[in-house]
């Protein structure tokens, strides 16, 4: 079994090989080679739609700016919605609901990475009227919550719970600057059907958060986590917390704040300190793992209005300099690609240097280590730790 040093020099490696060439801008045929391609392994941002649908759309593009890709995608998205709407005006709801859920695809991809564009701005907003037309008619089903956030708006999310048998576990989770909270809906599918309740918002700054993301954004959660432990649908005592790309930060920053609250947390492909710092952030501007936009999705994440503001914005989030991770934590997960050129790994080399173990997955590839197996450890880990002191009891019994 290797000792510490080997695993250190193994993820200082991964580091250098990370940063190693990097591209600018993509052309207009690489952006498609570079979709088709996840198109074909089903892989975000392209694992959501009709596959034919989708590649007749990349075949076709015209552009990468804001009106034209908004324009190309929201067509199709238009055309689902239109199906959807009929399909459920003859009572036919499961394809009603499944055509919805196209449609969403599609606008999703049309404000993809973020709202920046007017027409992308648009196209969010259809994406939240598919999603919801969605999960009026999905099962187990979905509800809408609100709870304000004093002085600063509301937080808006999404609670499912398996049909029968509660009260349940629960995990919260939220994703990173592009993924947010309708895009947790496979996730929370494959918890539901492991008996656990799912909580989903958006990360901060995105989305419909009412805050962009500072040195305290975790305050986004508070509220959220304060209804969950209060619901009677919810069992008391076990929960989860999941943050997705760079929702896996807050993940973390939660779990070393609030160590006795949750039975895990999972950061998965998030940052704690080299992540925020100037080198990395001018290193990672053209990520061969992101399709375009990375620096105006973070920016609008923080609120950022030019490159000196973004490089600040970061600074001021490190978890090391913030002298957090030093102290005690819930149990943790990290999972991340061996070659992240979004979010080093070598932060996952921070986290096992301070403060409690943590079990650590590293998958091959590149910013989450997308891959079939991704998915199933996070969730196994997660019912293993919501379930593990239950099972103790009834066994001490």
């Amino acid at each position: 079994m290797p000792g510490k040093s080997d695993l250190l020099n193994a993820f200082k490696n991964v580091r250098e090989a990370s940063l190693g060439e990097l591209q600018g801008p993509r052309s207009l045929e690489d952006a498609k080679k570079w979709m088709l391609d996840r198109l074909q392994r089903r892989v975000h941002p392209l694992g959501l739609t009709d596959v034919e649908c989708t590649r007749a759309v990349i075949n076709e593009l015209e552009g990468l700016d804001g009106e034209t890709w908004a324009r190309a995608w929201s067509k199709e998205g238009e055309r689902f919605f239109a199906l959807a709407t009929d399909l459920e005006a003859r009572g036919e709801t499961g394809k009603a609901r499944d055509n919805y859920y196209q449609a969403y695809g599609f606008f999703f991809l049309a404000r993809f990475p973020s709202p920046t564009h007017p027409d992308k701005l648009a196209a969010y907003q259809r994406e939240l009227d598919a999603y919801a037309a969605y999960g009026r008619l999905c099962t187990p089903s979905l509800t809408v919550h609100r709870l304000p956030l004093e002085g600063e708006g509301e937080v808006t999310f999404y609670f499912r719970q398996p049909a029968t048998g509660g009260p349940f576990p629960a995990v919260v989770m939220w994703g990173g600057v592009d993924a947010w909270k309708e895009e947790m809906t496979a996730l929370s599918e494959a918890f539901l059907a492991e008996g656990i309740a799912t909580i989903a918002l958006d990360n901060v700054g995105t989305g419909q958060s009412p805050i962009k993301a500072d040195r305290s954004g975790e305050r986004q959660f508070l509220p959220v986590l304060d209804w969950v432990e209060a619901n009677s649908d919810c069992r008391d005592g076990a929960l989860a917390i999941l943050g997705r790309s760079f929702g896996g930060h807050w993940a973390t920053k939660l779990a070393h704040q609030f160590p006795g609250r949750f039975r895990g947390a999972v950061n998965w492909g998030g940052g704690v300190h080299h992540m925020f710092q100037r080198d990395w952030i001018e290193k990672s501007r053209f990520p061969d793992t992101y399709l375009m936009d990375l620096v105006e999705t973070r920016s609008r994440m923080l609120g950022a209005t030019n490159d000196e503001e973004y490089a600040l914005g970061f600074e001021q989030l490190s978890l090391l300099d913030q002298g957090l991770l030093d102290g005690p934590c819930a149990p943790m997960l990290l999972v991340n690609g061996r070659n992240d050129t979004q979010c080093p790994p070598a932060d996952i080399d921070i986290l096992l240097d301070h403060g409690d173990p943590k079990a650590v997955r590293l998958f091959p590839g590149g910013h989450m280590g997308f891959g079939p197996h991704t998915v199933p450890t996070i969730v196994r880990w997660v019912k293993k730790q919501l379930l593990f002191w239950d099972q103790a009891e009834t066994d001490h019994v």
